[in-house]
């Protein structure tokens, strides 16, 4: 219990603007979409992050001339370590990071929506860890994947700590930062409790009866 608690406690990302201020933004959002570790926050640390600067600890600006790049070259290595691995990528059974179900619901999304994924997934937790990974292996253009990387990247990072930066000045919204947190976490994944519920209590295709 105590090192869950601890665990809770590192990775809240109050805790963490505090203790690491604009290098461990930078770090985070690097190793959420470079590195594959997917468990790190993203869409609360980045309203959080926006909400700091309205509150003048931090900057605005800095965070964006920090965290966009960040997120753009984290992209483009995950897209590298795909294209380096290929397409016996998906046929690895015991990974301990590219684990098979979360490149399945990855590869799932990259064939439904196409190019689109790499812009789309960024505000889906896990899934843009792993799309970029599943676009190199797929053999996706880099020079394709890179324009959608970058407009991933910069809508992202700006559309998060602005959102952050304004609402934060809101004073229910000061006085329910927690509640405001859950709800970002909530909504990011919102999108995949959809999808999960339509696979799992869709409707079934008809079954055809011979003439």
């Amino acid at each position: 219990m105590e090192m869950l608690r601890q665990f809770k406690e590192f990775i809240d990302p109050t805790h963490l603007i505090q203790s690491f201020g604009y290098p461990g933004l930078t770090l985070i959002i690097f190793l959420e979409t470079g590195a594959l570790v997917f468990f790190l926050p993203g869409d609360s640390l980045l309203f959080m992050a926006g909400l700091f600067a309205g509150e003048g600890t931090l900057n605005l600006l800095y965070l964006q001339l920090l965290l966009i790049p960040a997120a753009i070259i984290g992209d483009a290595v995950s897209y590298f370590i795909g294209a380096r691995l290929g397409p016996a990528l998906f046929n690895r059974t015991n990974a301990r990071l590219l684990k098979p179900e979360y490149l399945k619901a990855a590869r799932d999304f990259y064939e439904k929506h196409g190019g689109k994924a790499v812009i789309l997934a960024r505000f889906m937790p896990i899934v843009r860890t792993f799309v970029p990974v599943v676009a190199g292996a797929a053999g996706m253009k880099y020079a394709r994947f890179a324009s959608f990387n970058i407009i991933g990247g910069v809508s992202w990072i700006a559309s998060m700590t602005v959102a952050g930066y304004f609402l934060g000045q809101i004073p229910f919204v000061k006085k329910n930062i927690e509640l405001m947190v859950i709800l970002i976490i909530f909504l990011s994944i919102l999108p995949g409790i959809i999808a999960w519920m339509k696979a799992r209590f869709g409707s079934k295709p008809a079954e055809t009866t011979g003439a």
